[in-house]
């Protein structure tokens, strides 16, 4: 099962609290070039998530979420922030899922004027669709604050430019609502995001932004009247939400589908190990002795893969109430100490792994199917070594 985290980036250290407040069990982690980010988990406790601040610009942008992909081996990547709507239909407050980005400041200067000469990235169909399906159901809404209202979420194109744009009447704003008349915002990271997702392998990566201001003239109006603050709470809201649905279907492999290169690759890893007197008869028939499939001693993916599944249900079973906070949070924890534990390659790492287990089982003794869950990992690692 894919456990690999999901990247969240934001331009604002507001941006950037808004997205931590939605996350858990955060710790930091130093990037050799001294580059801060946290790693935690999505609040349900469905996926590991990863959070940096990129700071403001497309190339600081570009250059965070390479560091970050390269870093964690994202399995996609989040830019999460407010913008400046280009249109009136746009209210402050809606959000902006980005179906195209737009780096509109490439061109031409030529004697008759400037010619555009964009670069373009498309979300994915696979996003955009689970995107869409978050926004028709609804249950993204229960991210939001307590007495929030509930904002429009908007699929539209994002443009991404160098300069903060708060004019409706300059030469340079006239223009690029005439260039990119199907906009809906405009911001500053959004490109250098994608260019980074681009080269790597054509990363998943979606730009969700809360409308902060008109890009106007209007923009000290509405951060005095704390536009902002509001417009980042619904960004992020959405994004942590969309985190969530793209963890579960990770998890639980929705997409499937596996080709015929794919099976002969899975094919060539497996590896039939029989130890002691332990033979293996026909394949399709019977088999006797102690046999490990496509495992070598003392590695750990059948336990990697229990734990995801356990950490999806306690997180399921903290939003139902039948796990309160507090042992949410203590469960949490003794996960994290059993995955610090893996591979168990050794004795000691063995028995750490399995102190946490029994710690873990007690948390959960009142959960009859999450406790069930952690005596069948118990029985698996003491099969192990």
């Amino acid at each position: 099962m894919n456990d690999r985290p999901i990247v969240f980036l934001t331009a604002l250290d507001l941006e950037y609290q808004a997205v931590r407040q939605k996350l858990t069990g955060l710790r930091v982690h130093r990037h050799r070039a001294g580059t801060r980010f946290e790693v935690g988990r999505l609040a349900d406790g469905g996926g590991r998530a990863v959070l940096g601040l990129a700071g403001k610009g497309n190339q600081p942008a570009a250059v965070l979420a390479e560091r970050a992909i390269a870093e964690f081996d994202p399995s996609a990547l989040l830019f999460v922030g407010v913008a400046g709507a280009l249109w009136p239909h746009v209210a402050l407050g809606d959000v902006v899922v980005a179906t195209h980005v737009y780096a509109y400041h490439g061109g031409t200067s030529e004697d008759d004027g400037f010619k555009a000469r964009p670069r373009a990235w498309e979300i994915s169909h696979e996003l955009d669709q689970v995107a869409r399906h978050l926004k028709r159901s609804g249950t993204w809404r229960r991210h939001l604050s307590p007495g929030a209202a509930v904002p429009e979420v908007r699929f539209g194109p994002i443009a991404a430019g160098e300069v903060v744009q708060d004019s409706a009447i300059s030469a340079h704003a006239r223009w690029v609502r005439w260039t990119y008349n199907d906009a809906l915002a405009i911001e500053m990271e959004a490109a250098g995001a994608a260019q980074a997702a681009h080269h790597n392998r054509s990363l998943p990566m979606v730009v969700v932004r809360g409308v902060s201001d008109r890009a106007d003239g209007t923009k000290a109006a509405t951060d005095g009247a704390n536009w902002q603050d509001r417009a980042v709470a619904n960004a992020a809201a959405f994004a942590t939400a969309l985190a969530e649905e793209l963890a579960h279907e990770s998890h639980h492999g929705v997409s499937g589908n596996v080709t015929r290169k794919e099976t002969e690759q899975v094919t060539e890893r497996v590896r039939n190990i029989a130890t002691g007197n332990a033979r293996v008869g026909v394949q399709a028939g019977n088999v006797h002795g102690g046999i490990s499939i496509g495992q070598s001693p003392g590695r750990a993916p059948d336990i990697a893969a229990q734990l995801a599944e356990l950490r999806y249900r306690l997180g399921r079973a903290r939003r139902t109430g039948e796990v309160d906070e507090a042992t949410f949070t203590a469960a949490e924890d003794e996960i994290a100490a059993v995955n610090e534990s893996l591979p168990v390659s050794s004795e000691k790492g063995k028995n750490r792994a399995m102190i946490a287990l029994k710690k873990l089982h007690g948390l959960l003794a009142d959960v009859a199917d999450l406790a069930s869950k952690v005596m069948s990992i118990i029985v698996t690692l003491r099969g192990m070594l």
